[in-house]
């Protein structure tokens, strides 16, 4: 099988995710990096995990000479337990895998490697277990500096703008992955996104792993609007700003003035809603209560009466009666949310959600799919209403892209290139997707 000049990366997980892997490739590739696969793994559920280690299993099947390289959350939380796979050669931690050195000292242990294999088989290349390069995630108090002037194979580009998280929710794993919060500061992100624009972007999506609490480590403790009206305000030619999961117990004033100011801030907000029962988001150790998740839609409501909302739930939380659910159901109708995410409950070692009374799996299952189905229902009304409107079609792949609010649009006609923006007529639905003309 003839080797690859260029790394391959695997990701896994978020948006974060997404963004870290064109730093990866592009640190890889600039360090010489040949004939390996990278896997950009996550560790929100043990169902991500499991679906990395199928892919690194096919992978080794696929391709017995390539080098391949493990990292992301789930390989920062645990790289014992990757480190000791037969098919990995490497583990990453995520702070590790955005620093150049790291890529500099693998580019040159694989061009070794490359020089020194004579018969093609595996076992020339690898002794013994992985190799850990897995710096204490905890101890990094700076954001690394990594910005991105495009995207392979994305037409929206993603621009972190903070890192890590100092909230610890009993059911999530991730800040021991990610770290605690780290701001990129104002300037940064602002020459980023100019870049960005330069390089043709026509949406930027500001992301992280808790993007409210940008700025609660720098001077003066700038909250997100200020940075989202900057944003709009010095970069004239960006057609769209987008946010990605908001904290609803972090929602700032200025973010909902600008909000109403703007409309080049996309209409669409995805929540870290999580539950709507107050004693489950309580044991959840969350900040907000359900009323707050309503307050705070009626409020980004009133701003901007187009946007839709999104929203991460989790079923079948310990100690979840039917109660709890059914609040969770009346929550989602009485914020009006659309576009549900829903994760059905799995323990995570090392959390103390794990220690809570479990719900018996088949309650989650049931659970889980009455969530779905009001998700479901909620979008298909959204939809329906949406026939007769007008809209602006980012062009993805295909002619389908994502109309401002997020809603999955096809357009018919002649082909249009992907990163175009197109205004549209929306003239029909099929399934979960809307269907428009030019106008």
């Amino acid at each position: 099988m003839p080797k690859r000049n260029t790394p391959q990366v695997e990701t896994f997980g978020c948006r974060l995710n997404i963004w870290e892997s064109e730093v990866i490739r592009e640190k890889a590739a600039a360090a010489g990096v040949q004939d390996a696969i990278i896997f950009n793994t996550c560790a929100v559920t043990s169902e991500a995990e499991k679906q990395a280690r199928q892919a690194i299993r096919k992978a080794r099947r696929e391709n017995p000479d390539s080098q391949i390289i493990v990292t992301g959350c789930a390989a920062q939380i645990a790289a014992e337990n990757w480190a000791s796979m037969d098919e990995v050669d490497v583990v990453l931690g995520n702070h590790d895998k955005l620093q150049a050195e790291s890529w500099r000292d693998l580019g040159s242990a694989s061009a070794a490697c490359i020089d020194d294999v004579s018969d093609g088989t595996r076992e020339d290349v690898r002794e013994g277990t992985a190799a850990e390069v897995v710096s204490d995630i905890m101890q990094v108090r700076e954001m690394a500096s990594h910005m991105l002037d495009g995207f392979q194979e994305h037409t929206r580009a993603f621009l972190q703008i903070q890192q890590g998280c100092d909230h610890r929710c009993t059911f999530c794993i991730i800040p021991y992955g990610r770290g605690n919060n780290r701001s990129a500061g104002l300037h940064q992100i602002i020459d980023a996104a100019q870049a960005l624009v330069d390089g043709g972007a026509c949406e930027i999506v500001l992301t992280g792993v808790d993007i409210t609490s940008w700025g609660s480590d720098l001077a003066g403790r700038p909250r997100l609007g200020r940075l989202v009206r900057a944003l709009l305000r010095e970069i004239p030619a960006l057609p769209r700003l987008r946010l990605s999961s908001i904290d609803p117990a972090e929602g700032d004033a200025e973010l909902m003035a600008v909000l109403g100011d703007d409309d080049r801030l996309m209409p669409h907000f995805h929540i870290s809603a999580q539950h709507g029962d107050d004693l489950i988001l309580k044991r959840m150790k969350r900040r907000h209560l359900g009323r707050d998740i309503i307050r705070f839609c009626d409020e980004a409501r009133r701003r901007r009466p187009d946007i839709v909302f999104g929203a991460d739930m989790i079923a079948g939380f310990p100690t979840e009666d039917d109660a709890a659910h059914q609040a969770s159901c009346e929550m989602i109708a009485r914020a009006g949310i659309t576009h549900l995410h829903v994760f059905p409950y799995s323990p995570r070692p090392g959390t103390p959600a794990a220690l809570m009374p479990p719900v018996a799996a088949a309650d989650i299952k049931n659970r889980a799919a009455s969530l779905r189905a009001i998700g479901s229902g909620r979008l298909s009304h959204l939809l329906d209403n949406s026939i007769g409107s007008f809209d602006q079609l980012l062009v993805e792949s295909g002619n389908k892209g994502h109309g401002r609010n997020f809603s999955k649009i096809r357009l018919q006609g002649d082909y249009v290139p992907a990163g175009s923006l197109v205004d549209v007529k929306i003239t029909d639905r099929d399934s979960q997707e809307l269907i428009a003309e030019r106008v």
